[in-house]
């Protein structure tokens, strides 16, 4: 433990933000429904977020170059407590939209800047026991940060403010605990057809989980409450959610392991797909069903990019795993710019039953592609294969941290196409 202290305030930073992060993505959901925004609108906001996430990992490395972590880590995190103060006192869509698209921005680089900070301080012998306490951090913040809402109210100014001050915390650790200043990593190199020519089925699928996972993340609270649940109800039924993704994750990537993951991969987006349809279908009977069923969803939808993920490493070269991990994020984000939007215009059509049946059908399309691919291509030999490593979908930069425990050490190979 004692090699470790110095990333204890990084890691407390990381906790604050984590939890803020996850705070702000269900009550702009849930306040938004409040204020009367559309469904729509409510959609457009996600795709904003995620937009601005995306440009923010692309240009955040040439701006810690130019100023240093520190700098770079306070200028964020500035701008995004302000971003969440503006919309608590300008109610309006396009603010709104506008403001999340800031927020996604910053989050981007507050994340890459942790993690930078972190893979530049952490041995290759504490690298596991980082990235295991990473990933608790990670689940224990944005679970119970949900929690918030209903201790503080949706409505009013004051749980916006909560979220400020989060954000606004999180300088403390790191600008009092590390005097480090660690150089700006290299650009992570991004080769998208490269990518593709790897693992097809690993592109497509971190798009599919991007469209679903972010549709869910964004409308889920607004579904939620529209078949009346209470605000503490919504809290519970995201959380759960993510608890079943976290606690389901590790014996799927144990059995891929082991098996074609192609074939773990078939059955997991089956079986996302079964409970999607259970909730589309069933939910709206009874609250403990709610709950029952979004677990098991969770357990499911979430697990697949880092399943996509390990599958394309099992084709790729050792010296492309930063480069691969990198664009498969970029792929995810493709998908996540549009997901939201276009649950929230199925929701408005249909209900906010059809957020479920939405997703549904974009799992039963990559369900037909991961088909189509086992018979095109044989599975990689198992010699080949990498060990699982559940991924962070938190920036570019954590390819790098968890680069040691995935299929880096393995022997040189090449992607058939």
């Amino acid at each position: 433990m004692h090699s470790l202290r110095p990333l204890i305030p990084i890691l407390t930073a990381a906790g604050i933000l984590l939890g803020g992060n996850g705070l702000q993505g269900t009550l702009i959901a849930l306040r938004g429904a409040q204020e009367g925004f559309s469904p729509a609108s409510i959609g457009f906001m996600g795709t904003a977020y995620f937009a601005g996430f995306l440009i923010g990992c692309l240009v955040i490395v040439r701006m810690m170059r130019a100023v240093g972590h520190i700098r770079a880590f306070s200028a964020l995190a500035a701008m995004a407590a302000a971003a969440t103060l503006v919309m608590a006192v300008a109610i309006d869509v396009s603010v709104w939209v506008l403001m999340r698209f800031i927020s996604g921005f910053c989050f981007a680089g507050l994340f890459t800047v942790m993690e930078s900070w972190l893979n530049s301080g952490v041995s290759n012998q504490d690298r596991a026991r980082v990235l295991a306490l990473y990933r608790i951090i990670d689940l224990g913040a944005v679970t119970g940060s949900q929690f918030l809402i209903p201790v503080v109210g949706a409505d009013g100014f004051a749980i916006f403010a909560v979220m400020a001050i989060m954000i606004t915390l999180s300088l403390v650790p790191v600008s009092l605990g590390d005097r480090s200043n660690p150089a700006a990593p290299e650009d992570v190199k991004l080769d998208l057809r490269r990518a593709w020519e790897i693992s097809p089925i690993a592109a497509i699928g971190c798009i599919a989980v991007g469209v679903t996972n972010s549709a869910f993340r964004t409308m889920s609270p607004v579904y939620a409450q529209d078949i009346g649940m209470s605000v503490t109800d919504v809290a519970t039924f995201v959380s759960v959610s993510i608890i079943g993704g976290a606690l389901i994750q590790y014996p799927l990537g144990y059995a891929s392991d082991r098996h074609d993951r192609r074939t773990v991969l078939l059955v997991t987006t089956a079986l996302a797909l079964a409970a999607a349809l259970a909730l589309f279908l069933f939910a709206g009977s009874g609250l403990l069903l709610n709950f029952a069923l979004v677990f098991v969803f969770g357990s499911f939808a979430m697990p697949l990019f880092s399943l996509s993920a390990a599958h394309a490493n099992d084709r790729a070269a050792k010296n492309e795993y930063v480069m691969l991990n990198a664009a498969l994020m970029l792929f995810y984000s493709f998908g996540a710019i549009g997901g939201p939007f276009a649950a929230a215009a199925v929701m408005e059509w249909f209900g906010p039953h059809a957020l479920f049946l939405f997703s549904a059908v974009v799992y039963a399309v990559f369900l037909a592609l991961i088909l189509w691919r086992m018979r095109a291509r044989a599975p990689a030999p198992s010699a080949q294969r990498g060990r699982f490593t559940a991924l962070l979908r938190t920036s570019t930069i954590f390819a790098r941290l968890a680069q040691r425990n995935g299929s880096k050490d393995t022997p040189d190979r090449k992607g058939d196409k």
